[in-house]
């Protein structure tokens, strides 16, 4: 399982999305100018990881349903 590529990179997105929802909600507890600068692009940044996230998901369970 951790030899399987694939696998390793569904974990890089999965850990990538936990960093980015991390920053935005450190920003959004602090306020002031960096939540002003970058809440919109965390948000995005983080949406957009996700999607990826879940599409490497979905790909990762499809080809490996009939390995099991």
């Amino acid at each position: 399982m951790f030899s399987d590529p694939l696998f390793i990179l569904v974990c890089i997105a999965v850990l990538a999305v936990i960093i980015i929802l991390i920053m935005g909600l450190g920003g959004f507890a602090s306020g002031g100018d960096f939540n002003k600068r970058n809440s919109n692009k965390l948000m995005r940044l983080r949406l957009i990881s996700q999607f990826i996230a879940v599409v490497l998901i979905v790909i990762y369970v499809y080809l490996r349903k009939d390995a099991g």
